[in-house]
């Protein structure tokens, strides 16, 4: 037994560096699938016309930092972001506001009613929002809610609850009740509790919580072009696609591809600045939940 088993070391051996090398190659083709095009973005914004209708995969020949002046000039992408920032600032606002007390109560007290609560909650998790779109429609043209960005910001809110409430129920499940059996001792309501004990405790939830939702709600496009007609008011997936339409008639293939890449700037950004959280945060949750 003790040979078998020696011989067959070298094979389980040769076996698990044929899977590592697999699994290398296989990780290797997707980053590459990945980051290729975004890196072929960037450079094709730096681009003439001449340059890109000549041969679209060769390096540019100099910088074009006037196709970045042109697609915030013809296309309005400056004022389309700023509409961005506040629709997501709101939206993260009002997010927490519904969802951390929500998520508290869920996880950490007992009531009657607790389960129904919850499983209404978890209900919204199957339920996608372009179902809901032609009776929401309806409804906030019957309250006089279209072409709102604080009424748009709600509806983000609104459908990112029970996902939020999810993830938050998990982390504050986890924490244990000794600390805030000591913040009651020590004369804390629950609302002092939530916010001195709880909420300190559940940063990493949050933090992810705070980044998927800047992805869904920076990047939402349906909602937006159905809900808000003004320009003024657009957002900036629907701004990018005014610059589309723009650029089909005047062919400056730099410009669009410069406003590509001011679109997904901030997406970037906010993944490299918070990855570690992010991930914190994701392993976390895995464990406690």
């Amino acid at each position: 037994m003790a040979a078998e088993s020696t011989l067959n070391r070298p094979e389980k051996r040769a076996g698990s560096m044929i899977g590592k090398t697999l699994l290398r190659l296989l990780l290797i083709v997707q980053t590459a699938a990945v980051v290729y095009p975004l890196l072929w973005n960037v450079l094709a914004s730096f681009k003439t016309n001449a340059e890109i209708m000549e041969n679209p995969w060769k390096l540019p020949k100099g910088i074009e930092w006037i196709n970045y002046a042109h697609a915030f000039t013809s296309a309005r992408i400056g004022d389309y972001m700023l509409n961005s920032v506040l629709v997501v600032i709101l939206s993260m606002a009002i997010l927490l506001v519904a969802a951390v007390p929500s998520a508290y109560v869920l996880g950490r007290m007992r009531f009657r009613g607790r389960s129904f609560f919850t499983n209404f909650y978890m209900a919204g998790l199957f339920v996608g929002g372009v179902y809901v779109i032609v009776p929401l429609f309806i409804l906030m043209n019957s309250l006089h809610m279209l072409d709102n960005r604080f009424w748009l910001s709600a509806v983000y809110a609104t459908g990112s609850l029970p996902f939020s409430i999810f993830l938050l129920t998990s982390f504050m499940k986890s924490i244990p009740h000794d600390y805030e059996e000591a913040a009651m001792i020590d004369g804390c309501g629950y609302f002092s509790t939530m916010f001195r004990i709880i909420v300190p405790m559940a940063r990493p939830g949050i933090i992810t919580l705070i980044v998927f939702s800047f992805f869904d709600f920076w990047n939402e496009y349906v909602m937006a072009m159905t809900f808000i007609s003004s320009d003024a008011k657009k957002t900036i997936p629907v701004g990018l696609s005014n610059l589309m339409q723009i650029q089909q008639y005047a062919t400056d293939w730099g410009s669009l591809f410069a406003g590509l890449v001011i679109v997904l700037a901030p997406t970037i950004l906010v993944y490299v600045l918070l990855q570690k959280k992010l991930t914190e945060g994701m392993m976390l949750g895995g464990v406690k939940g």
